[in-house]
């Protein structure tokens, strides 16, 4: 029995086999929903062999849909159309694998359900005591409480998790810079940021050197490449400003200042949630590719608690789509004679 799991964002879709593949595919899903199961189709031919699926989404939050149940109606027909017959499993966030026909009757369970199997996973690196989860993906950052191995947030939907704090609505590359600080150091002065997405926090990442370019990537601000030499112009344009107008030592001080608000704010939300714990976490489990950023968030609370890197233990790709490969490694644990 071999399992493939996929996480259907609202901009990238995450594929792992619990094996040690993973890939990531950048996918708006709300420019083109219908293309869903022919995206699905390509990834299952890129990767290896299987006969099952699991499926775990937040993409049902994308506003080319009506409401959440319509989004993961759409998405899990799309899926099934994509899949060739192949068996599916739909996670859902108390933790069960079901059917399609079953997680269709129960669509707010099966939406945005991802971070519960990434917890249920990251559990085994602290089974026993109080730990807590901070994983930071390109668009939103999940802080989630542990006790015994076990998930214990407080909030099941986004929203009820957006209360507790357990959910931050913030990553390092999808958010606008203008969402994450309001004025930035420009020559000594502090300058007003326009409020338009003229950049978003990649190309503040990209110029602190904490993501790579990528000169084939175009999903960006203004579809110009994600290159230092183009974020800088993005950056740029935060203050209103022309190429001409922003050296490089002007972009740099920009970009730090965003990337400090940002640390500051997931700083905020981690305290938050910890000040609800029944006690302090003896571990905190970090993960996702801006697990960089979670450090500077722990570095700016003084949170002085032991950290696990899951990059350090699973490596950066399966780091990057933690949630695929622990919906993957869940999937086929559950299934394993």
């Amino acid at each position: 029995m071999n399992w493939l799991a996929l996480d259907i964002g609202g901009a990238n879709l995450k594929v792992a086999d619990g094996r040690g593949f993973a890939e990531s595919y950048s996918f708006p899903l709300w420019r083109d929903p219908n293309g869903l199961s022919q995206q699905v189709r390509t990834i299952i031919s890129e990767a290896p062999k299987a006969d099952h699926l699991a499926i775990t989404m937040t993409g049902e939050l994308a506003d080319c849909f009506e409401n959440k149940a319509a989004g993961v109606r759409h998405i899990l027909r799309m899926v099934g159309d994509g899949s060739d017959n192949r068996h599916i499993r739909v996670y859902l966030v108390d933790g069960r694998m079901v059917a399609p026909q079953v997680a269709l009757t129960l669509p707010l369970l099966a939406a945005a359900s991802n971070w519960h199997a990434l917890a249920r996973f990251a559990g085994r690196f602290a089974k026993t005591g109080s730990a807590l989860l901070v994983d930071v993906g390109s668009t939103t950052t999940d802080i989630i409480p542990l006790q015994d191995g076990v998930p214990t947030a407080k909030g099941k939907s986004d929203t009820e998790r957006l209360l507790a704090g357990e959910l931050f609505y913030s990553g390092v590359e999808r958010s606008p810079a203008c969402a994450v600080a309001h004025t930035v150091l420009y020559r000594g002065q502090q300058c007003p940021v326009a409020q338009e997405v003229f950049a978003t926090m990649r190309d503040a990442y990209l110029l602190l050197a904490g993501l790579s370019e990528d000169p084939a990537d175009h999903n960006t601000a203004d579809g110009r490449p994600a290159t230092k030499a183009a974020a800088k112009i993005r950056i740029g344009r935060v203050i209103a400003a022309d190429n001409e107008e922003v050296n490089h030592r002007d972009a740099a001080a920009i970009a730090q200042c965003l990337a400090d608000a940002q640390a500051g704010q997931l700083a905020a939300a981690i305290q938050k949630v910890m000040s609800a714990m029944p006690s302090s976490p003896a571990k905190i489990i970090l993960s996702g590719h801006g697990d960089f950023l979670a450090a500077n968030a722990l570095r700016v609370a003084n949170v002085q608690t032991k950290t696990l890197s899951l990059r350090d233990e699973l490596g950066a790709t399966l780091s990057r789509v933690g949630p695929a490969h622990a919906l993957a490694v869940l999937a086929r644990e559950a299934t394993s004679v």
